[in-house]
């Protein structure tokens, strides 16, 4: 995906929720989850809308729906710069825009998780905005990360499979206060301890 050509910056949203995709249920509901257990659920990173509707052509529709709300709590939950140069120092040249009416900076969305909840309480779908760093000193440098600082390793594929904490599926904060030039990277550090149990580039998609 390209870093600023595919993010299209909708209203943001002051509280989490899942993504409602009925249709997808009954589909998903017999496909077995390999190692899943009652504190983590698998999910897949996309690089792009296309590469999730390419792995699942059936469900187009819930591709759009994930993408577009991982696009709507990228505005609301990645980290915010006072300049361009200081967002850019951590995230690479192009990598960062300025949304239209604020005075500061933000990443581009890089690619974004979409997740199946087995707690049918929460309903439905999860889906989350994912980032990575362009610049080669970067501790997260082709590294898939979250607005709030996890890792879950290395961004070179169209999709990727990981295993995720359901703590690091909470609503993530508004974030509002403008941090400066390495602030994120430190974040990353701190948290770079939790690690995915599994990742892969190759499994198949959630039509099969």
């Amino acid at each position: 995906m390209k870093r600023s050509k595919h993010v299209v910056l909708a209203s943001m949203k002051k509280n989490w929720r899942p993504v409602s995709m009925a249709p997808m249920t009954a589909v998903l509901a017999t496909a077995a989850l390999s190692g899943c257990s009652d504190s983590t659920e698998d999910a897949v990173i996309y690089q792009s809308l296309n590469d999730c509707i390419d792995d699942n052509p059936t469900y187009t529709e819930e591709c759009q729906a994930a993408y577009q709300f991982a696009l709507q709590e990228a505005s609301r939950t990645a980290p915010k710069y006072n300049s361009r140069y200081d967002c850019e120092a951590e995230f690479g040249t192009n990598a960062c825009m300025q949304p239209q009416g604020n005075n500061w900076f933000m990443p581009a969305m890089a690619g974004f998780m979409f997740a199946r909840m087995i707690d049918r309480d929460r309903g439905g779908y999860y889906s989350q905005p994912m980032f990575r760093s362009y610049y080669p000193g970067s501790i997260f440098y082709d590294r898939w990360t979250t607005a709030d600082g996890y890792d879950y390793g290395r961004s070179g594929y169209k999709k990727t499979t990981v295993r995720v904490s359901k703590d690091h599926m909470k609503p993530k904060p508004t974030v509002s206060r403008t941090i400066s030039r390495g602030g994120f990277g430190s974040t990353v550090s701190a948290k770079s301890g939790w690690s995915s149990s599994r990742s892969s580039g190759g499994s198949k998609g959630w039509g099969g």
